[in-house]
């Protein structure tokens, strides 16, 4: 298990869901990701793109303008 960061600071949606699954593409089972935004909507859009594609989403959190979204790979990357 490895852990990642991705900047999608100052990026409008779709784009943070892109970049998220971009990375993931390259990532194994059980890694885990950190998305850093500031587009309010990830905290909808890449939790309901998790679910469809077999992620885990273990938290959201918030501080400063700035969505940190928690991801855990799963196994259909």
């Amino acid at each position: 298990m490895s852990i990642y960061i991705l900047d999608a600071r100052n990026l409008l949606c779709p784009l943070p869901v892109i970049r998220t699954q971009q990375k993931i593409a390259n990532l194994t089972p059980k890694d885990l990701l950190e998305v850093v935004c500031t587009d309010p909507g990830v905290r909808y859009d890449i939790p309901a793109w998790c679910r469809i594609h077999g992620h885990h989403v273990r938290s959201i959190t918030e501080k400063d303008n700035e969505i940190r979204v928690h991801i855990e790979v799963g196994n259909n990357t």
